[in-house]
């Protein structure tokens, strides 16, 4: 549409899946704005027609509509409430401001709260389906908004970056939504790495037991999508030794702040397999793997005892 050719959009946070994201931005036909601490990825970024902001502050002075997608909840924090660099330093009144990360569900009602009071929108949207997904533009977006209006709106530009855009409430419910979602995934995602270890271990071949699972009881997106196991699959992080994809250090966080989520709910609620995978997840980056995808739990699950 011509208002979409003219629109430009601030992206903050070109990680892994936020610099896949802003290209997609791009693709829609709307001009970007970036901001990155990472300079080399703003330099990217600008390569494929992106211009560059100097700060979140600046970022929300060119643009109206500001996605940010950024680590956990201080980052959150910092980039949107900075009394000088904030986004809410900048924001221009009206603008929709929407969180892709991944942060405690009271935290996005902290920013939404001040956002509202400096006469902003702010969304909550986080993702789910990893590095490939933000590539293809086949991501699932779980939307906290404040009202039908404001999700509609932050619809209309999310639909370019993914396949899904689920409202799941007022603000911080698709934060709770996606703490559940990667709940189940590290959980699962561990059970298909246990599985492969064993198999291996009785000289089963990986990708008959691959094939075995997804078409049997097993199969999960863990087997079936992101195979876990290297020589299973292609373009997945097991076949390109772990990287460029969610880290196991962000998995530990997210089952951390799902951990925090439960024990703060009312009634108190125990999560028994979600505190395991926890544990497995954060002795993997104890062990100095906690950049390398968290499907590198196998690989850690498969290591010989010493002897």
């Amino acid at each position: 549409m011509a208002s979409s050719e003219a629109e430009t959009v601030g992206f903050i946070g070109l990680g892994n899946m936020g610099a896949h994201m802003a290209r997609n931005v791009l693709k829609s036909g709307r001009k970007v704005v970036a901001f990155d601490v990472n300079p080399s990825a703003l330099d990217d970024l600008s390569k494929s027609g992106a211009s560059q902001g100097a700060s979140p502050a600046e970022v929300a002075a060119a643009a109206t509509t500001i996605i940010t997608m950024l680590p956990s909840n201080p980052h959150v924090l910092k980039v949107y409430l900075d009394a000088t660099t904030g986004v809410l330093a900048g924001a221009k009144s009206g603008s929709l401001l929407i969180d892709c990360s991944t942060c405690e569900p009271a935290v996005s009602q902290q920013v939404a709260a001040a956002a509202k009071e400096s006469g902003s929108t702010y969304v909550d949207a986080p993702v789910s389906g990893g590095t490939i997904g933000a590539e293809q533009a086949t991501l699932t977006f779980m939307v906290g908004a404040p009202s039908e209006a404001s999700f509609k709106q932050t619809e209309d530009l999310l639909q370019h970056l993914g396949k899904k855009v689920v409202y799941c409430g007022d603000v911080g419910m698709g934060q709770g939504a996606k703490l559940c979602n990667n709940l189940v995934l590290g959980i699962s995602m561990a059970a298909v790495c246990e599985g492969h270890a064993l198999g291996s271990r009785l000289g089963l071949d990986p990708k008959v037991l691959a094939d075995i699972l997804n078409t049997s009881s097993g199969r999960c997106w863990s087997s079936d999508t992101y195979n876990p196991c290297p020589g299973v699959m292609e373009g997945v992080p097991s076949a390109r030794g772990y990287t460029g994809g969610f880290a196991c250090d962000l998995m530990a966080k997210d089952l951390g702040l799902a951990a925090a989520a439960a024990n703060s709910a009312k009634p108190r609620l125990g999560l028994p397999m979600g505190g395991l995978a926890l544990q497995l997840y954060t002795l993997m980056g104890q062990h100095g793997s906690g950049g390398k995808d968290f499907s590198a739990l196998f690989q850690f699950l498969s290591q010989e005892p010493k002897a």
